[in-house]
């Protein structure tokens, strides 16, 4: 403690700048303002302190040792360095001198401080920028070698050894010099010139070439050559120096730079020998083109089609072709305004938004269009323009025109044979391809009918044999009742036995229940199949082929039962059937209508859906309504959908033919079929009949489809 010390000491202590701390050996005993100002502690805490308390632990066991020396041994122990943690826990690095004192007998150890914090943080920042302008040099892609003032190499990176092929530790063991990457005797480089201050840009360096002085450093110079003794073939090198001086500006070095341009300087060289031989070759060429210039002018003149060249509307340049084309006689074309040769100025300005777009692109153009001759004769003309330089308006539009009059002529007449022969043959095709599908139609009811009278017969010796058999059956249930109500008693046992163990495997009570029941069902199946052959005969009307009056809801009933199997998986049918009355018609044949639009109605369906079924008087008039909620049709399908062989189905689904014939059967009925349809919505078919028949009806059937 402080006070166990002599005021004079402790006096002597605080007049001292330096940072001092006494001790014992165990506590701290004094710290001078100094010592308190460098560790953050007041003199009370670092009393409370052991001497090496206050150090790290990574030098407090040694700062104890040396405390303990200081106090048995005499003299001034050699310095030793610690790491302090301040109050504030930042690190500083101090240098330590102890030496013992003797007061009153006491040893006490003296020990002074000089903090090295900033002059470690100066060494460490130069260490770092050094390994940093190390690593760069060395990183480098280009070729880097540094020489010190007595022109010994300090650094020769990675690309410069592979460049030259010699090794850094060559260099600096002596073993090799420089110049030996590059001569074959000793001669200075771009960087021993700067070194020695002997370079400039007037004289030439030891390379044989001069040098030229770096805009970006000053005092720095570059310089290319060409060494034959490096590599196989030897090597072109760019060349860059630079000084480098301490803080007095004195030289002290010089880095240089190497990079192989070799490529670069081959390269010039094929475009020098390339420019002088595209030169010859430009002389050959130019007198070629003299004489396929002369060659050109007898074509164009001779040439079998028109030829001419307009510059601001105006001819320019015209041949003997386009003269006689458009009758000049002995007029010359040049300098003739085109707009003359046009029947229009409305002619002209058409061909002008025509061809313009794409001459002003450098396009060319084909066009065909009639034009005027100079005499007033109007000719048809097929055109070939494009412009001689897009970039320059005033190089002119060449045009090659040929006067095609006579071929137009011929072309129309040909067209107009070809959509006369075109429309008989689709109406051929047509009338063809519906007679087929009426054909087919009539074979399929007629095979249909005849299916339904051959299964007739057997299903009506099915249906009296079961209602045979059900009487039979209820008579012998009637006999074993009356047997069971006799006394089994009076049986013998052997005989009761086996017939209680027969009416036990029969099951005599289910078989009471279930026969009835068996029964039933056949009654039902056979009432199913007879309504099935009935649909069948009424689809297919073979007895009543002729003009009759139809129940068309009868009609529209037996359709949509034969085609159950193509609608019962789709759709749900909702059916809103009015009282109507007979229609004087064909029924097979509006059967037919009916059954197209019920399939094409569950075709359009995706997943499932609903098809509404609809009939309803208006006036004179039934109308028959086939509605689904399919995909719906665009505007552009509805415009063909009566077309022959359109059709929107799959290859394999459809052919096209069925609406077509529908519209042909319902037409030749004296009405008609409208239909709305909005696509994701679905479609309605509405079949329109007039109730008398058409007035016709009573002429021979054969003339309408299905006959």
């Amino acid at each position: 403690m402080s006070e166990s010390l002599p005021p004079l000491f402790v006096a002597a202590l605080e007049a001292v700048s330096t940072p001092t701390l006494v001790h014992a050996g165990g506590l701290v005993l004094h710290a001078n303002a100094s010592m308190q100002r460098l560790l953050g502690f007041d003199l009370a805490t670092l009393q409370g302190m052991r001497f090496d308390a206050w150090a790290s632990e990574q030098t407090r066991a040694a700062l104890f040792d040396y405390g303990q020396r200081c106090l048995h041994e005499l003299g001034e122990l050699p310095s030793v360095e610690a790491e302090a943690v301040t109050a504030s826990g930042a690190i500083r690095y101090l240098e330590l001198h102890a030496r013992q004192v003797r007061l009153d007998q006491q040893v006490l150890a003296v020990t002074t401080c000089q903090d090295l914090s900033d002059m470690r943080h100066v060494q460490s920042s130069l260490l770092d920028v050094g390994r940093v302008l190390h690593q760069i040099i060395e990183n480098s892609p280009v070729a880097t070698f540094v020489l010190n003032a007595e022109h010994r190499v300090t650094q020769w990176n990675a690309a410069c050894t592979k460049l030259t092929g010699i090794e850094l530790v060559d260099l600096l063991m002596g073993e090799k010099e420089p110049w030996q990457a590059f001569y074959k005797w000793p001669r200075p480089l771009l960087a021993d010139l700067i070194i020695d201050g002997t370079v400039s840009e007037t004289a030439q360096t030891a390379e044989g070439e001069r040098c030229q002085a770096s805009l970006l450093i000053p005092g720095a110079f570059e310089a290319e050559r060409f060494f034959p003794q490096m590599g196989e073939r030897g090597r072109w090198l760019y060349l860059t120096a630079a000084p480098l001086t301490d803080a007095q500006g004195r030289v002290v070095g010089a880095i240089e730079t190497l990079q192989d341009v070799s490529a670069r300087r081959q390269a010039e060289e094929q475009v020098r020998r390339h420019r002088q031989e595209l030169e010859e070759l430009v002389a050959e060429r130019t007198a070629e083109l003299l004489g396929m210039h002369h060659e050109l002018e007898a074509f164009l003149e001779n040439a079998s089609v028109g030829i001419i060249t307009t510059t601001r509307q105006r001819i320019t340049r015209a041949n003997k072709k386009f003269a006689e084309m458009f009758e000049f006689g002995s007029e010359s074309p040049l300098d003739h305004e085109s707009i003359e040769l046009f029947t229009s100025k409305e002619s002209y300005d058409s061909l002008g938004a025509v061809a313009y777009p794409l001459l002003s692109r450098g396009e060319s153009l084909l066009h065909e269009m009639e034009m005027c001759t100079l005499r007033g004769n109007r000719i048809w003309v097929q055109m070939i323009a494009y412009v001689a330089d897009p970039l320059n308006t005033q190089a002119g539009t060449w045009w090659l025109l040929q006067d095609r009059t006579e071929v137009r002529r011929v072309q129309a007449e040909l067209q107009q044979n070809f959509e006369r022969m075109k429309e008989t043959n689709a109406r051929l095709e047509e009338a063809q391809n519906q007679l087929l599908q009426s054909e087919k139609m009539a074979s399929i009811g007629q095979l249909a009918a005849g299916v339904a009278h051959e299964i007739n017969n057997p299903i009506g010796f099915v249906s009296s044999n079961v209602g045979t058999l059900r009487r039979y059956v209820e008579g012998m249930f009637r006999l074993l009742d009356h047997y069971e109500q006799v006394d089994r008693g009076q049986l013998p046992p052997e005989l009761r036995q086996a017939i209680e163990r027969q009416r036990v495997e029969l099951d005599m009570d289910f078989l009471k229940e279930d026969l009835p029941q068996l029964l039933d069902e056949s009654d039902e199946g056979l009432t199913r199949v007879k309504k099935i052959v009935q649909d069948l005969k009424d689809f297919s009307r073979v007895d009543q082929s002729d003009w009759q009056d139809a129940d068309l809801n009868a009609g529209l009933e037996s359709t949509l039962n034969v085609v159950m199997n193509e609608v019962k998986y789709k759709a749900e049918v909702v059916k809103h059937y009015q009282s109507i009355p007979t229609v004087r018609c064909r029924a097979a044949q509006l059967n037919q209508v009916f059954m197209n639009l019920i399939v094409n109605a569950a075709h359009a369906i995706t997943g499932r859906g609903v098809i509404t079924l609809s009939t309803r008087q208006e006036g004179d008039w039934v109308c028959v309504s086939v509605k689904d909620t399919g995909s719906g049709m665009s505007e552009a399908t509805l415009r063909r959908i009566f077309e022959p062989f359109f059709t929107t189905k799959p290859v394999g689904r459809g052919t096209g033919l069925g609406l077509s014939l529908s519209f042909s059967i319902v037409k030749k009925h004296g009405g008609r079929i409208e239909v709305e349809s909005r696509l994701g919505e679905g479609s309605c078919f509405s079949v329109w009949i007039p109730i008398a028949g058409p007035a016709d009806a009573g002429e021979d059937a054969s003339a309408l489809p299905g006959a």
